[in-house]
């Protein structure tokens, strides 16, 4: 996992390197930030009150860092790649409960007038895992991969990820997600 994430970083920042000496500067910094919901339970968390909270796998709040390439000739099809951290919280105030997981996306988007953009791609989740805070037992879910989708005006937009996670007694959860997702390139195009 850690070689994957050693690797986009890389490419990226070798890309970055070799492309912003040309002086179209197809290659930019990209920022994003999702608020998802959605997915199967992985855990409940109860509570001394007798509430419960569920705990979804496709849940969670994420920020990630990459690139954003646009093709020289066809600037308005870009190509797009992220690596970041997703995690969710249970509302406990005496133990920090949470899943966390790191997401790699990469993905193909065409923008129209600079305005809409939408975006078919992969998602990687490495290392998730599931920590109860020492409450009960911690468990891991293998990594998993799926396809999203993306429909953007400027920087505010709609995805959806299909995905199923796995843990090590081969049960399957959905982590399928619709979220409100935040992204934007910087230096802005002109």
């Amino acid at each position: 996992m850690k070689t994957m994430i050693l690797l986009v970083l890389l490419i990226s920042s070798a890309f970055v390197h070799r492309l912003s000496a040309q002086t179209s500067k197809p290659l930019r910094f990209l920022l994003e930030g999702a608020l998802e919901l959605g997915g199967d339970e992985v855990a409940t968390v109860q509570f001394t009150n007798g509430q419960s909270q569920r705990v979804n796998a496709g849940q969670g709040i994420s920020i990630g860092a990459g690139g954003e390439f646009a093709v020289p000739g066809l600037e308005s099809l870009r190509l797009r790649s992220s690596v970041g951290i997703k995690y969710v919280t249970s509302a406990a105030d005496n133990v920090h409960i949470r899943l966390t997981r790191i997401p790699i996306r990469v993905s193909g988007n065409y923008v129209f007038n600079e305005t809409w953009r939408t975006g078919v791609g992969m998602a990687f989740h490495q290392n998730i895992r599931f920590n109860s805070g020492g409450l009960g037992g911690n468990f891991s879910l293998g990594n998993a991969s799926g396809p999203f989708f993306e429909f953007a005006y400027k920087s505010i937009g709609l995805s959806y990820t299909i995905m199923s996670y796995q843990d090590e007694m081969a049960n399957v959860y959905a982590a399928n997600a619709i979220g409100l997702i935040i992204s934007g390139s910087f230096p802005r195009r002109r």
